[in-house]
């Protein structure tokens, strides 16, 4: 039999060389603009401006024009396919300002046509945010609870709930830190859709961790005679297959999206993508042998306990 949850230590390692480079780029980013994401105008406030120019152009060669004015913050993506569509996402300016940057615009683009312009007001953020931190609560105590009534009839329940927390939350500090590292590169911005695609990661990441615990809970009363980090492995083999398959059929999908999907949806795609792989990953590498780590007394021995052998059954 493969064995997968004995070389545990080497999956802890993995995943802390994962998450440090996003710690430190929130690190970096709450340093230098006050928050450990580069937030969109849906949470700071602003003006969300669409305007199509006289000729094809970069995102880069219009927000050098933003630039020019002192509106370093600007953030400029295409729109459709013909090329010189545009969203701006800026600080609120005066109306003279904005008459000035359309005067720019129009000198070194040959025209400019406005097609929205709108100003967008921070509260709606600040409640989709303290929705969502309540959600992720909510959902963390519902996990929990419900294992533990789950599992009820094998050894230490708690540590089911436990163990999938820290999964889920290994998932959360993955995709909060690529989007960071996205922030500094490419100036990405968090915005509602980001939400979204947390939400949806973590729903699918406890989804496949409960599938493999529930075997183990059905392999425990069934293998009596073996001890717990036996079960667990092999518990583990019996659903990869399955968590594999029904986890690349999504993949397939967000990166087909990701290729030709066009430039609006990039960033919502590329967060499920790197939320999908991370909660595979999670699922099968960490919250398993975690478990494991725990229900043989590794957490013990690590705090100078004595370890005790877990009951199988």
């Amino acid at each position: 039999m493969y064995q997968i949850v004995q070389h545990r230590k080497w999956y802890y390692v993995l995943s802390a060389l994962v998450i440090i480079p996003g710690l430190i780029a929130m690190l970096y980013l709450l340093f230098t603009t006050g928050s450990p994401l580069r937030l969109s105008i849906d949470f700071t406030g602003g003006v969300y401006w669409e305007f199509k120019l006289g000729q094809p152009a970069q995102p880069a060669e219009v927000r050098q024009v933003f630039v020019d004015r002192g509106l370093l913050d600007t953030s400029v993506t295409t729109v459709g396919n013909e090329g010189n569509r545009f969203q701006a996402r800026l600080k609120e300016v005066a109306q003279d300002t904005k008459e000035a940057l359309q005067a720019d615009l129009a000198a070194r683009f040959g025209s400019v046509e406005t097609l929205e312009y709108r100003n967008v007001g921070p509260a709606v953020g600040a409640e989709v945010t303290q929705a969502a931190f309540i959600a992720v609560f909510v959902a963390a105590i519902a996990i929990l609870v419900f294992l533990v009534i789950a599992f009820r009839n094998v050894p230490h329940p708690v540590r089911y709930g436990a163990c999938a927390i820290a999964a889920m939350v290994h998932d959360i500090l993955v995709v909060t830190g690529f989007m960071a590292i996205m922030g500094i590169l490419f100036r990405w911005e968090v915005d509602a859709l980001f939400l979204t695609a947390l939400l949806t990661v973590i729903g699918f990441s406890v989804q496949d961790t409960i599938v493999v615990f529930d075997r183990i809970r059905e392999n425990t009363a069934r293998r009596r005679n073996e001890d717990f980090e036996t079960i667990a492995n092999r518990s583990l083999l019996e659903t990869l297959h399955r968590s594999l398959v029904t986890q690349l059929n999504a993949m397939f999908i967000l990166v087909a999206l990701l290729l030709f999907g066009g430039v609006t949806i990039r960033q919502f795609v590329a967060v499920l993508l790197v939320g999908m792989l991370s909660g595979t990953y999670s699922s099968i590498f960490n919250a398993v042998p975690l478990l494991v780590s725990w229900e043989t007394g590794a957490f013990r021995r690590l705090f100078g306990g004595r370890s005790q052998r877990p009951a199988t059954a």
